[in-house]
């Protein structure tokens, strides 16, 4: 399992805000070329979206790695260069990347604008609060984006962003907003009719990412091995969730390739429930400059191994072309 950084702390933000920032090169790869405006993103998904909105006429760049645990993730000191220098800040907010919007606070540009793309979609009243979002901590489940009705509003709201900072580009932007709108449209209407194929929609995940997900679409969502703190769960927990496998007969849990877990294989020998280690919540599939290194990729890949896993079959999701509306430009950091 990766090494889980630590979580920064005020003092260490306070820190990086005093880093000598006008000291950066002018050839430094945080500057954007050719007169493009510069916007810098969290978590690949989200970054993802923003490349299929800004295609060629932005430069986009990703501030978490791949494979990092985005709730726990510190960000580095050049990362105050990025967001000193950006001309827009997106981030997915709900608390997600409390540190890095922190960070950008107290770094960024005046004229820079600060957008908290999940915030603004979703409704205070809609918060969900879960085994591993529990309401005491005041941090909502922030992943709406494993949700296509939602990444679809991300994108609206991004949309909107860029036009607002390069207005010169707007009508592009608008135009990749909705072909992006069209492709999370086809997406969500193949999960409904591929998803009646599924004897029964019981999800056990290794995350607990699919929480809107599964509002939306009418699945239970029974648990996520990953409790609150992001470690093991405890024997008792173990126990409770092979009782609850066994009486919800659940044919397949689902593993993370990013966060092997040897708990979830014990409750698939203790159940007899298959254990799948290959979904992705905000790990890309694919390489880099590929289409499937995208949101698009990404989704159609856990829901064809969602419901194949689940017994049902994916004929819909799996006639879908991934491809990128847009250049995919993007740096995703690794």
């Amino acid at each position: 399992m990766p090494k889980t950084p630590r979580v920064v702390s005020t003092a260490v933000i306070a820190a990086l805000t005093l880093l000598p920032l006008a000291a950066c090169s002018s050839n430094d790869s945080t500057t954007a070329a050719n007169g493009k405006i510069l916007v810098a993103t969290t978590v690949a998904p989200l970054t993802s979206i923003t490349a299929n909105i800004a295609g060629d006429r932005a430069s986009v760049q990703g501030i978490v790695p791949e494979g990092t645990n985005s709730h726990t993730f510190e960000p580095a000191p050049k990362v105050a260069q990025l967001l000193s220098k950006a001309d827009l800040i997106i981030v997915n907010g709900l608390k997600l990347e409390d540190p890095t919007k922190e960070l950008a606070q107290a770094n960024k540009k005046d004229s820079a604008q600060i957008v908290e793309v999940g915030t603004a979609v979703l409704p205070e009243s809609d918060y969900l609060y879960d085994f591993s979002f529990p309401k005491a901590d005041g941090k909502p489940n922030p992943h709406l984006w494993t949700d296509p009705t939602y990444a679809k509003k991300y994108a609206a709201v991004i949309a909107t962003a860029l036009e607002k900072a390069d207005p010169k580009n707007a009508d592009y932007y608008a135009a990749n907003n909705t072909k992006f709108a069209a492709q999370a449209n086809e997406l969500t209407a193949a999960i409904r009719a591929d998803q009646k194929s599924v004897p029964r929609r019981v999800l056990l995940t290794y995350h607990d990412a699919y929480a809107y997900f599964g509002k939306t679409f009418d699945w239970q969502i029974i648990g996520a091995v990953q409790p609150k703190n992001f470690e093991d769960p405890t024997p008792q927990e173990i126990a409770r969730i092979i009782d609850q496998v066994k009486a919800e007969k659940v044919p397949t849990i689902f593993g993370s390739e990013v966060f092997p877990s040897s708990v979830l294989q014990e409750i698939g020998k203790a159940t007899g429930a298959r254990y799948e280690d290959t979904l992705r919540d905000d790990d890309l599939p694919g390489e880099p400059g590929s289409a499937e290194h995208s949101w698009l990729g990404l989704m159609t890949y856990d829901f064809t191994t969602m419901v194949k896993g689940l017994g049902g079959q994916p004929t819909r999701i799996s006639k879908i072309k991934v491809v990128n509306v847009a250049p995919d430009e993007a740096v995703y950091p690794q």
